[in-house]
């Protein structure tokens, strides 16, 4: 997978934008340029929208109002107010505001979907979004508000409310009005917008494909991060490795569980007390010997997702459209978050159980009859300690939110535009709790980190097995000893839990295990 962060340019087509293209412009600020033969197709498509206004055509958003007013007629002379009061009445959206990446990525992807040239709008709108882009302008958007069917109106309403100089603006790490930014950008706002230009930036699924986007893509992060985590959990333990041998993950056949499986046992290759400690049981409890089952069905849950953002990052999402080799006009429902809805609900699911199965092996690890022989909460002088007793406790409570975040958004719908818009997503809303999710399961694995990392210090005290650890195993615990030191007595944990949550969310862990193992995928 090409590394975001090595990605300089992403060239802007319509037709080919890939995840990693994506994390790299919104996340690590990749420079966007746009496609030659892109600003030639809008350029034809704004030809026609300009030639069925002034032919007076009965045209959806050209020379009609929107949603229920669809039946109202609207003069020549007054579409270009239309296009403008969209956005000044549909910016209604409240909350606090998304995070600079995730508006970054809803810019990318709204300039993305223009550019195929079937929006009817004037290259002028996606030049100033990549302008934006590339000079760090970027709108202040409210996170609540959108259903997720004709678009996200009221997210994206804010984000063209800064191209016609109002609204709020980040510039310079600095909350301002959006001229303002716009002006000490050096970039020229629109005094209006023209027919089709208010549906052109509004309707579309960017801000939900956006936030999903990136939450994906931490997912993926967070999945092979539970491989790594789980590793070190398993030593502590002295899990039985025949439950990861090839041939039994081969024989039923999942992509993900082989993948797992095979992560695992690159994973703890050479660690003396894993080698020693066969034998001791028959087999352990789920927790470690399905991780290669579980970790797995996450990991194909997550390809899945990714299959849909893939085709999502390259859609167009308006509406009508038109298609020039015939001067159609097809109105439709490209905009419906339903096709993203689905998967980032399953997003979220699957990110949940990440945390799930992280917590119940923290139990088995602080739970003296469970753990192997470790000591109670992994203190030495219990009674007067507590020891790791409250991390499971903490584990428990965010494994558990998750759940109750996990409900599926696009189950349920609430009819709008007087009934116009009778069936909705909620694909946004699908999007940004899978966000809420994946930093409860961050914080999980993080804990898991840590209580492993005590565990692993006390077996080698009891070293009944030996003390070595696989050479990953020791690169990353040793990581963790730099910062976080052996608990002998209770002490304030806030910090090192900071300290290794840090580690985990930062992508550290993922480098270092990559220089030592790089077939660990």
């Amino acid at each position: 997978m090409k590394s975001p962060k090595s990605i300089q340019t992403v060239v802007l087509d319509g037709h080919s934008l890939i995840l990693e293209e994506f994390i790299a412009v919104a996340r690590h600020n990749a420079r966007v340029e746009l496609a030659p033969a892109a600003r030639e197709a809008m350029e034809r498509s704004r030809a026609l929208a300009e030639k069925i206004a002034s032919e007076k055509r009965v045209a959806y958003g050209i020379t009609t109002g929107f949603g229920d007013f669809a039946t109202v007629a609207v003069s020549d002379e007054m579409s270009s107010q239309l296009s403008t009061n969209l956005i000044l009445s549909h910016c209604t959206a409240t909350g606090e505001p998304y995070r600079e990446e995730q508006v970054r990525g809803m810019m990318l992807l709204r300039a993305n979907a223009l550019c195929v040239g079937i929006s009817g709008v004037r290259p002028v709108l996606v030049e100033m979004l990549i302008e934006m882009l590339n000079k760090g302008v970027t709108p202040v958007i409210p996170q609540k508000g959108s259903l997720g069917a004709s678009g996200d109106l009221a997210p994206l309403s804010h984000m063209g409310l800064v191209l016609l100089g109002r609204g709020e603006a980040m510039y310079q790490g600095r909350r301002m009005p959006g001229g303002e930014a716009m002006a000490q950008a050096g970039i020229p706002v629109l005094d209006t917008l023209v027919c089709k230009e208010g549906l052109g930036i509004t309707n579309g699924t960017c801000a939900m494909t956006s936030v999903g986007a990136l939450n994906l893509y931490d997912t993926m992060e967070a999945a092979r991060l539970a491989d790594l985590i789980s590793s070190l959990t398993l030593t502590a333990l002295t899990g039985q490795l025949d439950a990861f041998q090839e041939r039994m993950h081969t024989v039923r056949g999942h992509i993900g569980q082989i993948q797992v499986a095979k992560n695992l046992r690159l994973l703890t290759d050479g660690c003396e007390i894993l080698e020693r400690c066969q034998g001791a049981r028959v087999q352990d409890a789920y927790a470690l010997r399905c991780i290669p089952q579980v970790h797995g069905a996450v990991r194909d849950a997550l390809a899945f997702v990714k299959s849909k953002v893939d085709i999502e990052l390259n859609a167009v999402t308006d509406n009508p459209l038109l298609f020039c080799e015939d001067e159609a006009v097809i109105s439709g429902g490209n905009f419906h978050g339903e096709p993203m809805a689905l998967p980032f609900d399953f997003l979220g699911i699957a990110c949940s159980e990440i945390a799930s199965i992280s917590e119940r092996r923290i139990e088995r690890m602080v739970n003296a009859a469970l753990s192997n022989g470790l000591t109670r909460f992994l203190t030495t002088e219990g009674g007067v300690n507590s020891g790791f007793m409250i991390v499971q406790y903490s584990a428990a409570s965010m494994a558990s939110e998750n759940k109750v975040l996990a409900h599926p958004a696009c189950v349920d719908s609430i009819p709008s535009s007087a009934n116009q818009e009778d069936f909705v997503s909620m694909g946004t809303t699908a999007a940004r709790k899978a966000g809420t999710i994946l930093e409860n399961t961050r914080s999980v694995l993080a804990f898991e980190l840590l209580t492993a990392c005590q565990a692993i210090d006390i077996r080698r005290m009891i070293g009944s097995y030996g003390k070595g650890l696989s050479p990953v195993g020791e690169a990353v615990f040793s990581h963790v000893r730099e910062k976080v030191a052996f608990m002998e007595q209770d002490r304030e944990l806030w910090p090192d839990i900071q300290a290794v949550e840090a580690m985990v969310r930062s992508g550290e862990l993922l480098e270092l295990a990559a220089e030592i193992v790089p077939d660990f995928e």
